[in-house]
């Protein structure tokens, strides 16, 4: 499994350049904002954490058709999915998740702070963004295995896999934006929607694997 981690880590680095397209494509939604919004200092730095958080749910969909795709083409997954029983094939795909994780989102939760100062959001709102990206966005990653499972078999399954996976993620970036202004705004908590969103990933660690090694079984069928 710690092979497999690495070797994931490697392919989603160097197919596409995965971890830069992703920074690149985040760091264009944060930089026109200002350009439909206005300079309003105040407003920018009321509606950052909103930006942050669909930025980087945006961009995480880029890459997420590439998850299984790789192995695809070289016939790998067909031995994985073939040589292992469903349990060992949903842990299959939970290492896969996080090596996809670790190469293609980890940066988008690391490069959040820099792009908060463009939105003149308070260090405070900066670190809460931050550390709500960084227990939620693994829920988007898993969620997104789903979908990349069901559209494996197809040529063009990039859209299809965020038309399926987009209205799943909608509670993530609920809570997600949620407990961001619940650290800065005095009325609004900040744990409760935290712990529903670490609930959430929590919930896709488990779900999510053996959906999609139940997709991918049934992909072969």
């Amino acid at each position: 499994m710690g092979a497999l981690f690495i070797r994931d880590i490697r392919l989603g680095l160097r197919a596409g350049g995965g971890m830069l397209i992703g920074i690149l494509f985040f760091l264009t939604i944060i930089a026109v904002i200002p350009f439909g919004v206005g300079p309003d200092l105040k407003l920018l730095a009321r509606i950052g954490p909103a930006m942050l958080w669909i930025g980087a749910l945006l961009a995480t969909l880029l890459g997420l058709d590439r998850l299984f795709q790789v192995d695809r083409d070289d016939g790998s997954l067909d031995l994985l999915i073939m040589g292992e029983e469903r349990h060992m094939l949903a842990l299959t795909v939970l290492i896969k998740c996080l090596a996809h994780w670790t190469a293609s989102v980890l940066p988008l939760v690391v490069a959040s702070p820099l792009l908060g100062l463009f939105m003149n959001m308070e260090p405070q709102a900066i670190g809460a963004t931050t550390l709500t990206m960084l227990v939620g966005t693994p829920a988007i990653t898993l969620i997104g295995a789903v979908g990349a499972a069901v559209a494996v078999s197809l040529p063009r399954g990039g859209l299809l896999v965020s038309v399926i996976i987009l209205p799943l993620t909608i509670p993530v970036l609920i809570f997600g934006v949620s407990a961001s202004y619940g650290a800065i705004e005095d009325p609004a908590p900040f744990l409760a929607p935290f712990l529903i969103l670490a609930a959430i990933t929590l919930f896709f660690a488990v779900l999510g694997p053996f959906a999609a090694a139940a997709a991918l079984k049934s992909s072969t069928d």
